[in-house]
């Protein structure tokens, strides 16, 4: 992952290379979706089953829409290591009937960080804009040299996800990717959140199920490239010891309206840290949080 710096010795960078997106739940996920502007088609995206087993959940979906485009810039320390940007485009045909998203997260590593440690990432998902869970994910990973490629299909009305070697896994209704996880949670009402509380996202990550927890931890006024915003404050639950000291070294910052996108991500790591900060946005829902 783009989370290490020039200034590392090699011990520091295997331990970034074996972290893995799992750890980093809803807004921090967005550190890992680093990508090459690799073309895919739709139709190879989007092989679905057509199985009518099941009836297929319906959730309002209104915080984001076809349009949005969203664009961070990551920071280690004091060095502009890399950016990445997500975006939602409508499907050019229903599935099931329904309406369909198609979200696409990219990125890249730039200027001496791009010589030392190369990252070129691309995540999608195909969403379903009426249930809000996935029913086909790519993620395509070079970090550092490290490869992955994965393709993922959910066959939702049977709880099953297919994985690029054709086996199967059971899965929990609605069933999430690590890109669909993180506009899942868009459309959790957090109106009613109290400090402390904990909300988990069921999500099929390398061929495993994760409960992805995040943990609600106030409303806060919070400074971005120079404007302030009212926001929600999550931390993610993370697993200690590898690369965070405590549960709470990771923070995220959500803006406090209907879009709640992202807006500023800060993590404390064993060999420093890490910031990710929205930098434009286009496209949304609604007005965003932006305080005068």
């Amino acid at each position: 992952m783009l989370l290490c710096g020039i200034v590392f010795e090699p011990t520091q960078l295997t331990n970034f290379k074996v972290m893995k997106s799992k750890y980093l739940i809803f807004g921090l996920a967005v550190l890992a979706m680093f990508s090459a502007f690799i073309t895919q088609e739709q139709e190879a995206i989007a092989q679905i089953s057509e199985t009518k087993n099941n009836e297929l959940r319906t959730i309002d979906v209104t915080a984001f829409k076809p349009g949005e485009v969203l664009e961070y810039r990551l920071h280690y320390g004091v060095i502009n290591a890399g950016v990445a940007r997500l975006e939602v485009n409508k499907f050019d045909k229903k599935i099931d009937g329904r309406e369909v998203f198609h979200i696409v997260g990219t990125g890249q590593s730039k200027g001496a960080f791009d010589w030392f440690f190369k990252v070129r990432d691309r995540y999608e998902t195909v969403f379903d804009a009426e249930g809000a869970f996935p029913w086909a994910f790519l993620r395509d990973v070079n970090e550092g040299g490290y490869k992955i490629k994965q393709n993922y299909k959910f066959v939702q009305k049977q709880n099953k996800v297919i994985n690029e070697k054709g086996v199967e896994f059971e899965a929990p209704e609605g069933i999430q990717d690590m890109l669909s996880s993180f506009y899942y949670a868009r459309t959790i009402d957090f109106t009613k959140a109290k400090v402390g509380e904990i909300f988990t996202i069921w999500s099929f990550v390398d061929d495993e199920i994760w409960p992805l927890k995040i943990k609600f931890a106030g409303r806060e006024t919070v400074k971005v490239e120079g404007s302030k915003f009212r926001a929600m404050k999550f931390h993610p639950v993370i697993q200690t010891g590898r690369l965070f000291k405590n549960e709470t070294d990771v923070s995220v910052w959500i803006s406090d309206d209907i879009n709640k996108i992202p807006l500023l991500a800060e993590g404390k790591v064993m060999v420093g840290s890490v910031k990710m900060e929205l930098t434009s946005y286009k496209g949304l829902a609604g007005p965003i949080s932006k305080v005068d």
